[in-house]
């Protein structure tokens, strides 16, 4: 009996040790998820503005350029998929890795040929496990990620969309990342950002009741698209990846308090476990402290006889 109570001692010592870890990891993705939310919300105002400076170039002028001209019989399609470095955050990996699994079928039903690009440890482990082909992968950054980042992300998809299909390159440009939309709720999404819908923007303007800047292209519109290029592709990628932080960091607070609760239950019940065996070993004790003490006068009645 005395070794049984050992044994949940131990245990509810181990879980103990566990809750304090979970805990402090809780604590510090939420105390990361403000700052978050602070970079989102600082990128957004030049994101919006450069895509309604695109837009009114492109429908400004009648430019070719692969940044807003729809690819007749578009064959070969380039996904990024955003993923997290670490675990310990519940389905937030998955749930990405998940969305970009539909958006690869839904493009090969289409009939087009999917390049992979990834970022994070978990989609590159997903798909090396799987032996999938990645043009190229990026890792390191995802829970604080920088403007110089994005960069280095943009600059073989934007090689990618300017080169012809049959070339190498692509003709659409997907990302996939899970977008923050409050402290419990983190939506995986999938949007396309090449070439740029000039429908949709238009129609959004006009919902918030904006009205498109009008501009004057110096040297003219192809060179000005040539320059917003990078920088859109840039701003959607950067935009992405802090969405994505403030999502995982996020997640990882739910799936830290979640395990620090249970691990507060576990310790409770291993507490009941350990109080009814030491009830029981008192129990026993007793019992044979009594059992003894009977046998005892039982023997000394016997010999005063």
């Amino acid at each position: 009996m005395g070794a049984q109570l050992r044994v949940y001692k131990r245990r509810i010592q181990a879980v103990t040790a566990t809750k304090k870890i979970t805990k402090a990891m809780e604590m510090i993705a939420a105390s990361r998820i403000v700052k978050a939310q602070r970079k989102v919300a600082a990128s957004q105002p030049y994101a919006t503005e450069l895509t309604r400076a695109v837009t009114a170039v492109a429908t400004g002028s009648d430019a070719n350029h692969p940044l807003t001209t729809e690819v007749e019989n578009p064959v070969r399609a380039a996904v990024l998929l955003i993923t997290s470095d670490r675990g310990l955050a519940g389905g937030y990996s998955s749930n990405a890795i998940k969305a970009a699994e539909r958006l690869r079928e839904r493009l090969a039903s289409e009939g087009k040929e999917v390049d992979t690009y990834i970022v994070g440890r978990k989609g590159v482990a997903y798909y090396g496990f799987r032996e999938r082909k990645v043009v190229e992968s990026w890792t390191g950054f995802t829970d604080n990620p920088a403007y110089s980042d994005a960069k280095r992300i943009a600059a073989p998809l934007i090689a990618a969309i300017q080169q012809d299909a049959a070339e190498g390159g692509v003709d659409e440009l997907h990302i996939v990342f899970t977008e923050f939309v409050s402290m419990m709720t983190q939506n995986a999404v999938d949007a396309r950002m090449l070439p740029l819908s000039l429908d949709e923007v238009a129609e959004e303007s006009t919902r918030k009741g904006e009205i498109l800047p009008l501009f004057d292209f110096e040297p003219s519109a192809e060179d000005v698209l040539d320059a917003l290029l990078p920088r859109y592709v840039e701003s959607r990628i950067y935009n992405a990846l802090l969405q994505a932080a403030a999502s995982e960091h996020a997640a990882r607070r739910r799936a830290m308090k979640s395990a620090t609760d249970n691990a507060g239950d576990l310790i409770k019940s291993l507490s009941r476990l350990a109080n009814a065996a030491r009830q029981a070993e008192i129990t026993q004790e007793i019992s044979e402290i009594v059992g003894g003490a009977s046998a005892l006068a039982d023997a000394t009645a016997g010999s005063d006889k």
